[in-house]
Protein backbone atom coordinates (compact mmCIF):
# COMPACT_ATOMS: atom_id res chain seq x y z
CA UNK A 1 0.00 0.00 0.00
CA UNK A 2 1.42 3.39 -1.01
CA UNK A 3 1.15 6.45 1.23
CA UNK A 4 -1.48 8.17 -0.87
CA UNK A 5 -3.43 4.94 -1.32
CA UNK A 6 -3.30 4.52 2.46
CA UNK A 7 -5.09 7.83 2.93
CA UNK A 8 -7.36 7.69 -0.08
CA UNK A 9 -10.68 6.50 1.33
CA UNK A 10 -13.60 8.88 1.78
CA UNK A 11 -15.02 8.40 5.28
CA UNK A 12 -14.55 11.11 7.91
CA UNK A 13 -11.69 9.40 9.75
CA UNK A 14 -9.84 8.79 6.52
CA UNK A 15 -10.39 12.44 5.62
CA UNK A 16 -8.78 13.45 8.90
CA UNK A 17 -5.82 11.21 8.11
CA UNK A 18 -5.52 12.70 4.64
CA UNK A 19 -5.44 16.27 5.99
CA UNK A 20 -2.97 15.23 8.67
CA UNK A 21 -0.76 13.55 6.09
CA UNK A 22 -0.57 16.80 4.16
CA UNK A 23 0.38 18.95 7.14
CA UNK A 24 2.12 16.70 9.68
CA UNK A 25 3.96 14.04 7.72
CA UNK A 26 7.04 16.23 7.22
CA UNK A 27 7.20 17.04 10.92
CA UNK A 28 6.98 13.37 11.91
CA UNK A 29 9.62 12.31 9.38
CA UNK A 30 11.92 15.14 10.49
CA UNK A 31 11.61 14.14 14.16
CA UNK A 32 12.58 10.54 13.41
CA UNK A 33 15.44 11.47 11.10
CA UNK A 34 16.78 13.71 13.86
CA UNK A 35 16.71 10.77 16.27
CA UNK A 36 17.99 8.04 13.94
CA UNK A 37 19.86 9.70 11.09
CA UNK A 38 18.08 7.27 8.76
CA UNK A 39 15.81 8.72 6.06
CA UNK A 40 14.38 5.36 4.98
CA UNK A 41 13.64 4.17 8.51
CA UNK A 42 11.88 7.45 9.29
CA UNK A 43 9.76 7.46 6.14
CA UNK A 44 8.75 3.81 6.47
CA UNK A 45 7.86 4.17 10.14
CA UNK A 46 5.74 7.25 9.49
CA UNK A 47 3.98 5.47 6.62
CA UNK A 48 3.15 2.59 8.97
CA UNK A 49 1.80 5.07 11.51
CA UNK A 50 -0.59 6.58 8.97
CA UNK A 51 -1.72 3.11 7.91
CA UNK A 52 -2.36 2.26 11.56
CA UNK A 53 -4.41 5.45 11.90
CA UNK A 54 -6.60 4.36 9.00
CA UNK A 55 -7.26 1.04 10.69
CA UNK A 56 -7.83 2.32 14.23
CA UNK A 57 -9.39 5.78 14.04
CA UNK A 58 -12.65 4.65 12.42
CA UNK A 59 -13.17 2.30 15.40
CA UNK A 60 -11.62 4.35 18.20
CA UNK A 61 -12.21 7.90 17.00
CA UNK A 62 -9.71 10.60 16.05
CA UNK A 63 -7.41 11.34 19.04
CA UNK A 64 -7.37 14.72 20.71
CA UNK A 65 -3.88 15.39 19.35
CA UNK A 66 -3.72 13.46 16.05
CA UNK A 67 -0.30 14.83 15.05
CA UNK A 68 1.19 13.75 18.35
CA UNK A 69 -0.42 10.32 17.94
CA UNK A 70 1.28 9.91 14.55
CA UNK A 71 4.71 10.91 15.90
CA UNK A 72 4.43 8.57 18.88
CA UNK A 73 3.20 5.66 16.77
CA UNK A 74 5.91 6.21 14.19
CA UNK A 75 8.53 6.34 16.94
CA UNK A 76 7.30 3.02 18.32
CA UNK A 77 7.32 1.46 14.85
CA UNK A 78 10.91 2.60 14.38
CA UNK A 79 11.90 1.09 17.73
CA UNK A 80 10.26 -2.21 16.73
CA UNK A 81 12.09 -2.22 13.41
CA UNK A 82 15.45 -1.55 15.01
CA UNK A 83 14.94 -4.30 17.58
CA UNK A 84 14.22 -6.75 14.78
CA UNK A 85 17.29 -5.59 12.88
CA UNK A 86 19.77 -5.91 15.75
CA UNK A 87 21.80 -8.67 14.17
CA UNK A 88 25.23 -8.93 12.62
CA UNK A 89 27.08 -5.83 11.61
CA UNK A 90 24.00 -3.62 12.01
CA UNK A 91 23.71 -4.41 15.72
CA UNK A 92 25.92 -1.58 17.04
CA UNK A 93 24.41 1.05 14.72
CA UNK A 94 20.87 -0.11 15.53
CA UNK A 95 21.61 0.04 19.24
CA UNK A 96 22.75 3.66 18.94
CA UNK A 97 19.58 4.58 17.06
CA UNK A 98 17.48 2.78 19.64
CA UNK A 99 19.03 4.82 22.42
CA UNK A 100 18.22 8.03 20.56
CA UNK A 101 14.60 6.99 19.99
CA UNK A 102 14.14 5.85 23.58
CA UNK A 103 15.38 9.18 24.89
CA UNK A 104 12.73 11.07 22.91
CA UNK A 105 10.17 12.51 25.26
CA UNK A 106 7.02 10.48 25.89
CA UNK A 107 5.00 13.66 25.63
CA UNK A 108 4.61 14.21 21.88
CA UNK A 109 3.57 17.80 22.47
CA UNK A 110 7.14 18.47 23.61
CA UNK A 111 8.76 16.97 20.52
CA UNK A 112 10.38 19.93 18.71
CA UNK A 113 9.55 20.72 15.10
CA UNK A 114 12.59 19.52 13.19
CA UNK A 115 11.38 20.41 9.69
CA UNK A 116 13.75 23.34 9.39
CA UNK A 117 16.71 20.97 9.80
CA UNK A 118 15.12 18.64 7.25
CA UNK A 119 14.58 21.39 4.67
CA UNK A 120 18.17 22.63 4.97
CA UNK A 121 19.51 19.08 4.76
CA UNK A 122 17.47 18.24 1.66
CA UNK A 123 18.67 21.47 0.02
CA UNK A 124 22.33 21.14 1.00
CA UNK A 125 24.63 22.62 -1.69
CA UNK A 126 26.64 19.37 -1.88
CA UNK A 127 23.63 17.74 -3.58
CA UNK A 128 22.86 18.29 -7.28
CA UNK A 129 19.97 20.67 -7.80
CA UNK A 130 17.68 18.01 -9.32
CA UNK A 131 18.33 15.78 -6.31
CA UNK A 132 17.53 18.65 -3.92
CA UNK A 133 14.20 19.23 -5.64
CA UNK A 134 13.22 15.55 -5.65
CA UNK A 135 14.33 14.95 -2.06
CA UNK A 136 12.52 18.07 -0.79
CA UNK A 137 9.27 17.12 -2.51
CA UNK A 138 9.55 13.54 -1.30
CA UNK A 139 10.69 14.00 2.29
CA UNK A 140 9.24 17.36 3.30
CA UNK A 141 6.28 17.58 0.94
CA UNK A 142 5.28 13.93 1.08
CA UNK A 143 4.83 13.50 -2.67
CA UNK A 144 5.21 9.97 -3.94
CA UNK A 145 7.89 9.06 -6.46
CA UNK A 146 5.16 8.70 -9.08
CA UNK A 147 3.83 12.20 -8.38
CA UNK A 148 7.29 13.77 -8.60
CA UNK A 149 8.02 11.91 -11.85
CA UNK A 150 4.72 13.07 -13.33
CA UNK A 151 5.34 16.67 -12.26
CA UNK A 152 8.76 16.79 -13.92
CA UNK A 153 7.89 14.53 -16.88
CA UNK A 154 10.48 12.00 -15.84
CA UNK A 155 10.33 8.28 -15.16
CA UNK A 156 9.72 6.83 -11.72
CA UNK A 157 13.04 4.88 -11.78
CA UNK A 158 14.93 8.07 -12.65
CA UNK A 159 13.34 10.01 -9.80
CA UNK A 160 13.87 7.12 -7.41
CA UNK A 161 17.54 7.00 -8.34
CA UNK A 162 17.89 10.73 -7.66
CA UNK A 163 16.39 10.28 -4.22
CA UNK A 164 18.48 7.19 -3.44
CA UNK A 165 21.68 8.91 -4.55
CA UNK A 166 20.83 12.01 -2.51
CA UNK A 167 20.27 9.95 0.65
CA UNK A 168 23.49 8.04 0.02
CA UNK A 169 25.39 11.31 -0.45
CA UNK A 170 24.01 12.67 2.83
CA UNK A 171 25.06 9.48 4.61
CA UNK A 172 28.49 8.98 3.02
CA UNK A 173 29.51 12.65 3.08
CA UNK A 174 28.22 12.97 6.67
CA UNK A 175 26.20 16.03 5.69
CA UNK A 176 25.08 17.42 9.04
CA UNK A 177 21.40 17.32 9.91
CA UNK A 178 21.19 20.87 11.17
CA UNK A 179 20.21 24.43 10.55
CA UNK A 180 23.40 26.08 9.29
CA UNK A 181 25.37 28.29 11.68
CA UNK A 182 24.96 32.06 11.36
CA UNK A 183 27.99 32.49 9.10
CA UNK A 184 26.48 30.07 6.55
CA UNK A 185 22.79 30.88 7.00
CA UNK A 186 22.44 33.51 4.27
CA UNK A 187 23.88 31.39 1.45
CA UNK A 188 22.18 28.19 2.61
CA UNK A 189 18.85 29.96 3.01
CA UNK A 190 19.20 31.37 -0.49
CA UNK A 191 19.75 27.84 -1.77
CA UNK A 192 16.58 26.62 -0.06
CA UNK A 193 14.58 29.50 -1.54
CA UNK A 194 16.02 28.77 -4.98
CA UNK A 195 14.82 25.16 -4.75
CA UNK A 196 11.33 26.22 -3.68
CA UNK A 197 11.10 28.81 -6.43
CA UNK A 198 12.35 26.28 -8.98
CA UNK A 199 9.53 23.94 -7.96
CA UNK A 200 7.03 26.79 -8.29
CA UNK A 201 8.33 27.89 -11.68
CA UNK A 202 8.21 24.34 -13.02
CA UNK A 203 4.49 24.42 -12.32
CA UNK A 204 3.88 28.06 -13.26
CA UNK A 205 5.51 27.89 -16.66
CA UNK A 206 5.76 24.15 -17.26
CA UNK A 207 8.45 23.56 -19.86
CA UNK A 208 6.49 20.74 -21.41
CA UNK A 209 3.01 19.27 -21.27
CA UNK A 210 0.25 21.54 -19.98
CA UNK A 211 1.11 25.18 -19.55
CA UNK A 212 0.26 25.43 -15.85
CA UNK A 213 0.83 22.71 -13.23
CA UNK A 214 -1.32 24.09 -10.41
CA UNK A 215 -0.61 21.16 -8.12
CA UNK A 216 3.13 21.83 -8.29
CA UNK A 217 2.59 25.56 -7.69
CA UNK A 218 0.38 24.74 -4.70
CA UNK A 219 3.07 22.40 -3.33
CA UNK A 220 5.76 25.07 -3.61
CA UNK A 221 3.53 27.64 -1.91
CA UNK A 222 2.74 25.21 0.91
CA UNK A 223 6.43 24.39 1.46
CA UNK A 224 7.26 28.10 1.50
CA UNK A 225 4.51 28.66 4.06
CA UNK A 226 6.12 25.96 6.20
CA UNK A 227 9.49 27.70 5.90
CA UNK A 228 7.90 31.07 6.67
CA UNK A 229 6.38 29.60 9.82
CA UNK A 230 9.80 28.31 10.86
CA UNK A 231 11.65 31.53 9.95
CA UNK A 232 8.86 34.06 10.56
CA UNK A 233 10.94 37.23 10.54
CA UNK A 234 13.06 36.44 7.47
CA UNK A 235 12.21 39.12 4.87
CA UNK A 236 13.32 37.09 1.85
CA UNK A 237 11.24 34.06 2.83
CA UNK A 238 8.23 36.34 3.15
CA UNK A 239 9.17 38.05 -0.08
CA UNK A 240 9.23 34.73 -1.93
CA UNK A 241 5.89 33.69 -0.45
CA UNK A 242 4.33 37.01 -1.47
CA UNK A 243 5.81 36.65 -4.96
CA UNK A 244 4.40 33.15 -5.41
CA UNK A 245 0.96 34.20 -4.16
CA UNK A 246 0.86 37.19 -6.52
CA UNK A 247 1.95 35.18 -9.54
CA UNK A 248 -0.33 32.26 -8.80
CA UNK A 249 -3.28 34.59 -8.19
CA UNK A 250 -3.46 35.01 -11.98
CA UNK A 251 -3.74 31.27 -12.69
CA UNK A 252 -7.39 31.28 -13.82
CA UNK A 253 -6.84 34.18 -16.21
CA UNK A 254 -3.64 32.99 -17.87
CA UNK A 255 -5.45 30.81 -20.40
CA UNK A 256 -8.84 31.19 -22.08
CA UNK A 257 -11.61 28.60 -22.23
CA UNK A 258 -9.86 26.91 -25.15
CA UNK A 259 -6.60 26.62 -23.18
CA UNK A 260 -4.85 29.33 -25.20
CA UNK A 261 -2.28 31.56 -23.51
CA UNK A 262 -3.50 35.05 -22.51
CA UNK A 263 -0.88 37.74 -21.98
CA UNK A 264 -0.89 39.73 -18.74
CA UNK A 265 -2.18 42.92 -20.35
CA UNK A 266 -5.10 41.02 -21.92
CA UNK A 267 -6.19 39.07 -18.85
CA UNK A 268 -9.60 39.46 -17.23
CA UNK A 269 -8.56 40.82 -13.85
CA UNK A 270 -11.89 39.86 -12.31
CA UNK A 271 -10.68 36.26 -12.60
CA UNK A 272 -7.62 36.92 -10.46
CA UNK A 273 -7.64 35.50 -6.93
CA UNK A 274 -8.08 38.71 -4.96
CA UNK A 275 -7.93 37.00 -1.56
CA UNK A 276 -4.43 35.75 -2.42
CA UNK A 277 -3.51 39.20 -3.71
CA UNK A 278 -4.71 40.89 -0.50
CA UNK A 279 -2.72 38.42 1.62
CA UNK A 280 0.42 38.93 -0.47
CA UNK A 281 0.17 42.73 -0.52
CA UNK A 282 -0.27 42.93 3.26
CA UNK A 283 2.67 40.57 3.77
CA UNK A 284 4.85 42.50 1.34
CA UNK A 285 4.03 45.89 2.88
CA UNK A 286 4.99 44.59 6.33
CA UNK A 287 8.16 43.01 4.96
CA UNK A 288 9.35 46.12 3.12
CA UNK A 289 9.07 48.05 6.38
CA UNK A 290 11.95 45.91 7.69
CA UNK A 291 14.21 47.73 5.20
CA UNK A 292 16.25 44.65 4.34
CA UNK A 293 15.64 44.43 0.58
CA UNK A 294 16.44 41.30 -1.37
CA UNK A 295 15.78 39.93 -4.86
CA UNK A 296 12.57 38.10 -3.97
CA UNK A 297 11.15 41.19 -2.31
CA UNK A 298 11.97 43.24 -5.40
CA UNK A 299 10.30 40.70 -7.67
CA UNK A 300 7.28 40.64 -5.38
CA UNK A 301 7.16 44.46 -5.48
CA UNK A 302 7.08 44.29 -9.28
CA UNK A 303 4.25 41.74 -9.20
CA UNK A 304 2.44 43.95 -6.67
CA UNK A 305 2.45 46.90 -9.08
CA UNK A 306 0.65 44.73 -11.62
CA UNK A 307 -1.80 43.55 -8.97
CA UNK A 308 -2.56 47.07 -7.77
CA UNK A 309 -3.35 48.41 -11.26
CA UNK A 310 -7.12 48.25 -11.81
CA UNK A 311 -6.59 48.21 -15.59
CA UNK A 312 -3.49 47.40 -17.71
CA UNK A 313 -3.13 51.04 -18.83
CA UNK A 314 -2.84 52.09 -15.19
CA UNK A 315 0.28 49.97 -14.63
CA UNK A 316 3.20 52.02 -13.29
CA UNK A 317 5.75 50.94 -15.89
CA UNK A 318 8.41 53.55 -14.97
CA UNK A 319 8.42 52.21 -11.41
CA UNK A 320 8.58 48.62 -12.68
CA UNK A 321 11.56 49.55 -14.88
CA UNK A 322 13.24 51.17 -11.89
CA UNK A 323 12.69 48.06 -9.76
CA UNK A 324 14.15 45.86 -12.48
CA UNK A 325 17.14 48.19 -12.54
CA UNK A 326 17.57 47.69 -8.79
CA UNK A 327 17.20 43.93 -9.25
CA UNK A 328 19.83 43.96 -12.00
CA UNK A 329 22.26 45.69 -9.66
CA UNK A 330 21.54 43.16 -6.93
CA UNK A 331 21.51 40.05 -9.16
CA UNK A 332 22.96 40.88 -12.59
CA UNK A 333 21.83 38.63 -15.41
CA UNK A 334 20.54 38.78 -18.98
CA UNK A 335 16.99 37.66 -18.14
CA UNK A 336 16.62 40.47 -15.60
CA UNK A 337 17.96 42.90 -18.21
CA UNK A 338 15.44 41.57 -20.73
CA UNK A 339 12.60 42.18 -18.31
CA UNK A 340 13.89 45.68 -17.62
CA UNK A 341 14.03 46.35 -21.35
CA UNK A 342 10.41 45.29 -21.78
CA UNK A 343 9.37 47.57 -18.92
CA UNK A 344 11.32 50.46 -20.48
CA UNK A 345 9.56 49.79 -23.78
CA UNK A 346 6.18 49.97 -22.04
CA UNK A 347 7.18 53.19 -20.28
CA UNK A 348 9.14 55.02 -23.00
CA UNK A 349 8.29 53.27 -26.26
CA UNK A 350 9.58 50.34 -28.35
CA UNK A 351 12.68 52.17 -29.60
CA UNK A 352 14.37 52.60 -26.22
CA UNK A 353 13.28 49.09 -25.28
CA UNK A 354 14.80 47.53 -28.40
CA UNK A 355 18.04 49.43 -27.79
CA UNK A 356 18.32 47.57 -24.49
CA UNK A 357 17.23 44.22 -25.94
CA UNK A 358 19.64 43.95 -28.87
CA UNK A 359 22.88 43.66 -26.79
CA UNK A 360 21.45 40.59 -25.05
CA UNK A 361 21.31 38.53 -28.26
CA UNK A 362 24.49 36.54 -27.73
CA UNK A 363 23.59 35.52 -24.18
CA UNK A 364 19.91 34.79 -24.79
CA UNK A 365 19.87 33.31 -28.28
CA UNK A 366 18.56 29.99 -26.92
CA UNK A 367 15.80 31.62 -24.84
CA UNK A 368 12.46 31.76 -26.62
CA UNK A 369 11.13 34.69 -24.58
CA UNK A 370 14.03 36.85 -25.77
CA UNK A 371 13.05 36.32 -29.40
CA UNK A 372 9.35 36.74 -28.63
CA UNK A 373 9.93 40.04 -26.78
CA UNK A 374 12.23 41.29 -29.55
CA UNK A 375 9.60 40.35 -32.15
CA UNK A 376 6.90 42.30 -30.29
CA UNK A 377 9.08 45.42 -30.23
CA UNK A 378 9.95 45.07 -33.91
CA UNK A 379 6.25 44.78 -34.76
CA UNK A 380 5.51 47.94 -32.80
CA UNK A 381 8.24 49.63 -34.85
CA UNK A 382 6.64 48.27 -38.06
CA UNK A 383 9.69 46.18 -38.92
CA UNK A 384 7.51 43.24 -39.92
CA UNK A 385 10.01 40.98 -41.71
CA UNK A 386 12.48 41.12 -38.83
CA UNK A 387 9.61 40.51 -36.41
CA UNK A 388 8.48 37.45 -38.34
CA UNK A 389 11.99 36.02 -38.27
CA UNK A 390 12.17 36.57 -34.50
CA UNK A 391 8.73 35.02 -33.92
CA UNK A 392 9.75 31.94 -35.91
CA UNK A 393 12.93 31.59 -33.89
CA UNK A 394 10.90 31.83 -30.67
CA UNK A 395 8.49 29.16 -31.93
CA UNK A 396 11.43 26.83 -32.66
CA UNK A 397 12.66 27.17 -29.07
CA UNK A 398 9.34 27.07 -27.17
CA UNK A 399 8.43 23.73 -25.58
CA UNK A 400 5.06 24.34 -23.90
CA UNK A 401 2.18 23.65 -26.33
CA UNK A 402 0.28 26.76 -25.21
CA UNK A 403 3.30 28.93 -25.97
CA UNK A 404 3.86 27.31 -29.35
CA UNK A 405 0.20 27.88 -30.22
CA UNK A 406 0.42 31.50 -29.08
CA UNK A 407 3.50 32.12 -31.21
CA UNK A 408 1.82 30.49 -34.22
CA UNK A 409 -0.99 33.02 -33.83
CA UNK A 410 1.54 35.84 -33.63
CA UNK A 411 3.23 34.62 -36.82
CA UNK A 412 -0.12 34.41 -38.60
CA UNK A 413 -1.08 37.92 -37.47
CA UNK A 414 2.29 39.36 -38.55
CA UNK A 415 2.07 37.62 -41.90
CA UNK A 416 -1.46 38.94 -42.49
CA UNK A 417 -0.40 42.49 -41.69
CA UNK A 418 2.04 42.61 -44.59
CA UNK A 419 1.56 44.30 -47.95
Amino acid sequence: MTEREAVGTTDRSAGAVDRLFRHERGRAVAALIRATGDFDLAEESVQEAFEAALRRWPREGVPVSPGAWIVTTARNRAIDRLRRDRVGRAKVEASERLRELQTMTDDPAEIPDERLRLIFTCCHPALPIDARVALTLRTVGGLTTREIARAFLSSEPAIQQRIVRAKRKIREAAIPYRVPPPELMRNRRDGVLAVLYLIFNEGYGATQGTYIRRDLCDEAIWLTRVLNGLLPVDPEVRGLLALMLLQHSRRDARTDDAGRLVLLQDQDRARWDHDAIDEALAMLDETLELRAPGPYQLQAAIAALHARAPRPEHTDWPQIAALYGALARMEPGPVVELNRAVAVAMADGPGPGLTLVEPLADRLDGYHLFHSARADLLMRLERREEALEAYRRAAELATAPAEREFLARRIAEASASGP
